[in-house]
This record gives C-alpha cells, structure tokens and sequence, in this order.
C-alpha cells in the first residue's frame, strides 16, 4: 500500500471512530456561596442567598437611554437585572453575629440558600447568638424561621430598629396600606411571631452598640427604620449598608436614581448620597445586601455625586502562626 492510500484509510477510519469523551463529565454545580474576609479580630463571613432578577422599571428618577447605557456599561441584562441577596456573620471572638437571614423560599427557589451556605462555610444556627435586621422586608427575615415557622435561631437575640418594628408589626398601618403591599406586612409579623412570643424579640435607636464592636447607623428612606452596622476592630471598620443600593450598575454613578421599593424615595435618595460620601473619603470598607456576592468592597468618587463600586480582590485568609512570620 502506498504512502497516500495509507493516509486516506487513516482519515476515514478516523472518521468512523466514536467521539472521544472525556474522563470526568461537567459538575455543572457552583462552589458553595460563603466568603471570608478578616477586619481586624473579627471573621467576616459573606452568606450567599442567592440571586432574582428585578425589572429595570423598579428604578426612577432616571430616562430610559440613561438606564440603557449605565447597565450596558457594565454588562448588566436589560430589562432583568441579575440581583444578589446576601446575608453576613461576625464571629468577634466573643458573639456570631448574623447580619440579616435571606429570604428562604418567600420568592422561589433562587433564594434561600443562607443557611446551607452557613454551614458550609462551619457555622450553625443554634451557634448564633445575635441576629440583627436591617430591616423587615421579607427578603432579609424570611430565614428566620424554617418552612413550617418554627424559630432556627432559638440561642439569639433579635434586634430590629424601633421605627421598623413599630411600622411592619402594626397591624392598624398594615389595614391603611394599599392592597398590593399588605401580604409584606403579613411576611414580617409571620416571621416576628415567633420570637415576640418568646421574648427574644429586642428594639433599639440609632446608634446604639448591639455588641462591642457593632453599633446601629441611622439609614432610613428605604422603609422607616432601614439601618446600617458599622463594625469595627483594631481600627479596621466596615459598614454593612443593607439596601443601599439595589442596582450598582446604575445608582453608584447616578445615586438620585431610587427604586420603586423605597418607602420614602427622597429620603432614600438622601441617605444613599451622605453614605456614599462618607464612605468615599473614610474609604473605609463596606457591604451591601445586593451587591454583587460577596458584596464588600469600597466607594471610589468619581466626582460631585459620582461613585464607582470597587469589589475587594480574593484574598487568601493568613493563620495567626502565618500572619506572625511576615516581615
């Protein structure tokens, strides 16, 4: 057989042969949803509860070519927006904090993975010694309980702002609200009833330090009590913001953009402003209930109300014994 009728039965026998198949199929599953940062002593612990996707109508105040091209800019779907929920822990050596529980399965089977998330990343409910909210939308206290209303959190105190437990727990502000906005009323005493019974229901004001190192900051707008953490060790801070911001892409860069989910949209917008502003010139750290997983990073100022989001970077966590042989 010649040099080329040998190379034409190769290739057709090549032909002929299966497909090969690789030795291990696609996992086609993602890593579990937590991230760790340290802040000083304390553990930072991001939970991901999942994502929904919002329509771009939900933000006013802003013309559609706008919206178009700040979600465009950075990659965002229109008119679905992808939007994460998030939750965090801080373990300060002394208390497990969670800051928010998710949503469970209040709006499907996108979200409710903060407490498989939990343990996934060591922790466990009854661990948990303090729970606080930033506010009683059910997408932040829908994983206070499990699917049959039975309390996970039995070991914490609840802490939730005056002003949001007087507004969402009042069943005669829940008779005046329209008929469209009732059954969040409903989710929020629901999810409460538990722990008012058992008396571990507990309010505060502003300002005041739920446990050293965590101290409530006054963030309403959003609903009449929406409050901020800022926590604090060994100099390094971090500001858990909760619904600051519902979509980066466009209300870093133009913050008088509100979302239709606001109570009070210009008080929103005014918080929104004075956090960022803060936050820009302390370039202190913060993280946001839907910011993109795991939702810390820091505000940069591009200008007179003109921000950018800048995610940290991964960092691998140094053990004490590590952390003492650095130069």
């Amino acid at each position: 057989m010649t040099h080329f009728l040998r190379r034409i039965l190769a290739v057709a026998l090549l032909a002929l042969a299966p497909l090969a198949q690789a030795d291990a199929p696609q996992a086609q599953t993602q890593v579990p949803g937590y991230y760790r940062a340290q802040l000083g002593r304390f553990e930072i612990t991001a939970l991901f509860d999942g994502a929904i996707e919002l329509d771009s109508k939900v933000l006013k105040d802003a013309a559609a070519a706008d919206l178009q091209r700040l979600l465009s800019r950075m990659f965002v779907g229109n008119p679905k927006m992808q939007t994460a929920v998030n939750a965090y822990l801080i373990n300060t050596g002394n208390h497990l904090v969670l800051v928010d529980t998710g949503a469970a399965k209040l709006f499907g089977p996108s979200l409710g993975f903060v407490l498989q998330n939990m343990k996934a990343a060591g922790y466990e409910p009854a661990q948990v010694d303090t729970v606080v909210i930033t506010h009683l939308h059910a997408d932040h206290v829908g994983g206070l309980n499990d699917a049959d209303g039975r309390p996970l959190f039995g070991n914490a105190k609840i802490f939730v702002s005056q002003a949001d437990s007087d507004f969402w727990l009042s069943q005669q502000v829940a008779d005046n609200a329209p008929a469209e906005v009732q059954p969040f009323f409903k989710m929020a005493r629901d999810n409460a009833a538990p722990y008012v019974a058992s008396g571990q229901w507990t309010t505060f004001t502003p300002g005041s330090e739920l446990v050293p190192g965590v101290t409530s900051v006054k963030a309403d707008g959003h609903t009449p009590g929406h409050t901020a953490y800022a926590v604090e060790s060994d100099g390094q801070k971090l500001l858990i913001w909760g619904d600051l911001v519902h979509a980066h892409a466009v209300q870093f860069a133009k913050p008088g953009v509100s979302v239709e989910f606001d109570i009070d949209q210009k008080q929103a917008i005014a918080t929104r402003l004075r956090i960022m502003k803060a936050m820009a010139a302390s370039k202190s750290l913060v993280a946001g209930m839907h910011l993109p997983f795991p939702g810390i990073g820091h505000v940069r100022a591009d200008g007179k109300d003109r921000y950018s989001w800048v995610p940290i970077e991964f960092t691998p966590l140094a053990k004490p014994a590590d952390a003492a042989k650095t130069p």
